[in-house]
Formats: structure tokens, C-alpha cells, sequence
């Protein structure tokens, strides 16, 4: 899986707005660690680290980024902001909140003006957001692809074997 800038730069890049969703991040951590694709996990703020956002989001092309995943709880502009910048696919990862239980994530993230796409997965969805980032890069990564095929064959066995 060789990157644009190097054989050790991450494919995805999953930022969380702050520190205290990594714990919501651990799911994604454990796929995308099982399927061994590169990444890298980055505390970044739409509103308290908006010039560092923007940046990143404007770079991460260029360092080899191909996907990015942004969680984030409450206003929940970390993905708008990321998708603003940057033409890469971003996936929107609502953490849920003490308020509403991440209705409030959910809706920001999801309600993205035209143009501009976020693609949203359910509220501390972390692991399908890790399996859909897999999925876009399973079109030019056909090792990603394969893994993805016998996971899912996995999970169908899973079910058919199940004793009740």
C-alpha cells in the first residue's frame, strides 16, 4: 500500500476535536490496526485549533493522506471544516454528548451544505467509519479489498454458526 510521499506515511488520518474521544476512537484503532493499513490519530479543534485545522486539512494530501475521519461531539464542526479544505474523502464521526446523546453531533455533522459532502456514520460508530475509510481505499489498494472480503465472509459465518 505505497502512499504518494513515502512507504511509512499514514492512508488515513483520523482526528477527533478533543482528547476525551479517543476512548470513542478505540474501535477504529483496532480495525484499522487488524486490517494493517497506516494511520495516524490527531486531537485537532474546529474551534479552538481552527488555524492548525485548517492547515492540516490542506496538507494532508500532500503528505500521503488519503481518507480522513473526523470525530467530534456538540456543534461537531471538525468534519465540515476538514471537508472544507481539502477535496479528500472525509467521514464524519459523531461522539455522543451528555446534552442529547449525539443527536446535536450527529445532526452538525450530517447537515453539510452542497458542495461540500461529509459522509456520516452512526453516533460512535468508530468502527464502520475505520471500515468505510477501507472500503474508498479498497478501490486502489486490492490487498485492502481481499481483507475486506474475508472480514465480511468472517462476519457471515459468525451469524450462520450461531447456536441459539
Amino acid at each position: 500500500m505505497k502512499s504518494k510521499s513515502s512507504d511509512s506515511s499514514p492512508l488515513i488520518a483520523v482526528l477527533m476535536g478533543s482528547a476525551s474521544d479517543a476512548e470513542n476512537l478505540e474501535p477504529a484503532r483496532e480495525v484499522l490496526t487488524e486490517f494493517g493499513v497506516r494511520f495516524e490519530f490527531k486531537v485537532l479543534s474546529a474551534h479552538r485549533t481552527p488555524d492548525h485545522t485548517l492547515r492540516y486539512a490542506e496538507e494532508a494530501e500532500g503528505r500521503g493522506i488519503e481518507v480522513i475521519i473526523a470525530a467530534a461531539g456538540g456543534a461537531a464542526h471538525l468534519a465540515g471544516v476538514v471537508a472544507a479544505k481539502t477535496t479528500l474523502p472525509v467521514i464524519g464521526l459523531p461522539i455522543k454528548t451528555k446534552a442529547l446523546n449525539g443527536l446535536d453531533s450527529l445532526l452538525s455533522i450530517v447537515q453539510m451544505p452542497a458542495g461540500v459532502p461529509v459522509a456520516t456514520v452512526a453516533i460512535d460508530g468508530a468502527a464502520n467509519a475505520a471500515l468505510l475509510a477501507l472500503q474508498i481505499l479498497s478501490i486502489k489498494y486490492p490487498e485492502i479489498k481481499a481483507k475486506l472480503g474475508n472480514y465480511r465472509q468472517e462476519l457471515q459465518n459468525k451469524v450462520l454458526q450461531a447456536k441459539v
